[in-house]
């Protein structure tokens, strides 16, 4: 594959860098009326949409209208799904632990200190993860085995979010399991499955620009990051310290995968 239109994709990252940026900050003015930075949650999944939405509109006339339509409507279905789940899981609660914790420890204005440090960092972090998703837009195509080998790490990927996310709403929902650890279903396999969903969507949509090896090279760092903050940052390290001292939270980790999916260790 070549033809890759550089000028046109430098373009396209000052524009994407604008979208995620717009949405970031009407979400924290949105946030400051509220009263709650949960909501900047929400604006992950947008920004990503928006970024594609804004790219795919850039591209027009550049690369392989296939791959374009692709790349877009991949990412926001990701996105738009990611945001309407934590819309409604977040609706009628407080302020998130994680930002209330931050805030208080705060120097200076706290809503100076959480535009700083979250809304900016967010979306510098939706561009930077959304290369791919950029880039796809200029490739010249045609879409070949990379683009539908991609597609269906993408879709595997979707699967274990959309499900272990409505296989844990379910089990919150029952006043029952008040107090238990979520080891049923896709979550006796992995405790994460959301993330590891997470991880497949993002490289499946790396996939997608593999097909130019030069594409692939300048976008890698954006899988790696996403790996990353799964895996490391405020994903699944983050929530496992949270849940180290709930009760029947070890033998649930010692039977149970970190991340990969597996048949659950006997216990």
């Amino acid at each position: 594959m070549s033809g890759f239109a550089w000028a046109a994709f430098a373009q396209n990252l000052a524009a994407a860098a604008g979208a995620a940026l717009l949405v970031m900050l009407v979400t924290f003015l949105v946030a400051l009326r509220k009263g709650v930075h949960r909501i900047v949650d929400v604006a992950w999944g947008l920004g990503f949409a928006a970024v594609a939405l804004v790219s795919y509109a850039m591209s027009a006339g550049e690369g392989d209208g296939t791959l374009r339509l692709l790349v877009t409507v991949l990412t926001v279905v990701w996105g738009l799904r990611l945001a309407v789940h934590i819309g409604r899981r977040g609706r009628g609660h407080g302020e998130d632990p994680r930002y209330e914790a931050m805030l208080a420890k705060a120097p200076g204005s706290p809503a100076l200190y959480a535009l700083r440090k979250v809304y900016l960092l967010q979306g510098a972090l939706v561009w930077l993860v959304s290369l791919p998703v950029q880039a796809g837009q200029y490739l010249s195509g045609p879409a070949g085995a990379w683009a539908w080998a991609g597609t269906a790490v993408w879709a595997v990927g979707l699967v274990f979010e959309a499900v272990g996310d409505a296989q844990l709403d379910r089990f919150k929902r029952n006043p029952e399991n008040k107090g238990r650890i979520m080891d049923r279903g896709l979550w006796s396999w992995t405790r994460h499955p959301n993330y590891f969903g997470d991880f497949c969507v993002w490289w499946g949509l790396f996939l997608v620009v593999c097909a130019d090896p030069v594409v692939a090279a300048t976008t890698l760092v954006s899988p790696v990051v996403m790996s990353l903050l799964l895996t490391m940052g405020s994903g699944k390290a983050l929530l496992e310290r949270h849940m180290a001292g709930r009760q029947g939270y070890a033998e649930y980790r010692a039977r149970t995968s970190g991340f990969v999916p597996r048949p659950p260790r006997r216990s």
